[in-house]
């Protein structure tokens, strides 16, 4: 598999960072406009719809069109791990059926002081067989303008005066 990471340093308390990106809307806030994503349905582990919280065992089914071209592509995403400790912790979404041949998307996030570091990893592999271990590195040309705007987008929202309080999710 390929590994794509990156990472930003966020002006906001690890709680206001945490608690965002542990929902819907927070997920729906941080996907760039260009991506076209539709939440088509959420669904909690014990199968409750819309849930407050995307916990461990929850299911994300979605579709993306980026910069609208061709057909809406359908990506159901599972959340296999999710861990808190203190001032850190972690979720991972592992996509159950979509356009990677694998994606795992880990989630990290850490206190560092008033601050909280965010870092992304992405385990992934393109639909493309042998041809994998060509092109999949290119993918880079694709996750690096997406990731970028993400925490740009977090930072945004985050930073804002009045920080998580203020944003209405």
């Amino acid at each position: 598999m390929h590994t794509y990471e990156r990472r930003v340093r966020v002006d906001a308390s690890f709680e206001d960072v945490w608690e965002f990106h542990s929902t819907e809307a927070g997920l729906e806030a941080l996907t760039p406009s260009w991506m076209n994503l539709r939440v088509e349905s959420v669904t909690g582990p014990d199968g409750e719809a819309n849930p407050d919280e995307l916990e461990e065992g929850s299911t994300v089914q979605a579709s993306i069109r980026p910069l609208s071209i061709g057909p809406r592509q359908h990506w159901t995403s599972d959340i296999v791990a999710r861990n808190r400790r203190n001032c850190s912790g972690y979720f991972r979404d592992v996509m159950s059926d979509g356009p990677f041949r694998k994606w795992h998307h880990t989630h990290y996030f850490y206190a560092d002081g008033d601050e909280t570091v965010v870092r992304d990893t992405v385990e992934y592999e393109l639909p493309l067989g042998p041809l994998d271990a060509v092109f999949g590195p290119l993918a880079v040309v694709g996750f690096e303008p997406m990731f970028w705007d993400r925490h740009r987008r977090t930072r945004s929202l985050l930073e804002s005066p009045g920080g998580f309080s203020a944003i209405s999710l």
